[in-house]
């Protein structure tokens, strides 16, 4: 209990913390903080950014291990596609957002598969460039299960890209890492065909 209160009030302590710089900003951009619109704007960005980047205070291969079954025999894919995420790019601080795709082969353990889309979402809740996130969800999935194989695709579109510098609005990303039986150019590509469909 007394854990808990502990916490709470760190994050009260940092809300408050992170209010009191965004008041600052918003000033120094030019507005009237006491302007009546933006007078609760600074606690709102606040708790805005505390639950984005919430997922720097939770644990991916706790999260998979959780859920950790032992399956026997069965040695083809498990995908989980089109997972809706949401991030923020550490360059610009503007979101980046897209669908991710995961898949991988057991080797004896498996988990379940609402499990998939809370590592992606608690990478994606940092900040973060697309190539590293794609990266540690693939690390976690082998660190945790060991499976013969696992692939990430993550397909994005980058704010940064859409509202400053070039100005590409329709440009899309597209990230993939894999390991074990993906290393297989057939077994990629049976995972590509699946995720089109």
């Amino acid at each position: 209990m007394k854990e808990t209160e502990n916490t709470d009030n760190k994050a009260l302590q940092i809300q408050h913390d992170l209010a009191s710089h965004y008041k600052e900003i918003i000033g120094l951009l030019g507005e009237n903080t006491g302007r009546e619109g933006l007078l609760k704007t600074p606690d709102r960005v606040a708790k805005a950014m505390q639950y984005l980047t919430g997922g720097y205070y939770e644990d991916p291969e706790k999260v998979l291990a959780s859920a950790k079954f032992l399956e026997e025999d069965y040695k083809q894919m498990v995908i989980v596609k089109d997972i809706d995420f949401f991030s923020l790019c550490e360059h610009h601080m503007l979101p980046f957002f897209g669908k991710a795709h995961v898949a991988y082969i057991p080797n004896k353990y498996i988990t379940g598969l609402s499990k998939i889309p809370r590592v992606v979402d608690i990478f994606a809740r940092r900040l973060q460039i697309q190539e590293r996130m794609t990266l540690q969800i693939k690390e976690c999935i082998q660190k945790t299960l060991n499976p013969l194989g696992v692939m990430v695709v993550i397909e994005a579109q980058h704010m940064c890209m859409q509202m400053r510098g070039v100005a590409k609005q329709n440009s899309l990303t597209t990230t993939s890492d894999f390991t074990g039986f993906f290393q297989q150019a057939k077994t990629r590509e049976e995972f590509m065909n699946l995720i089109k469909k």
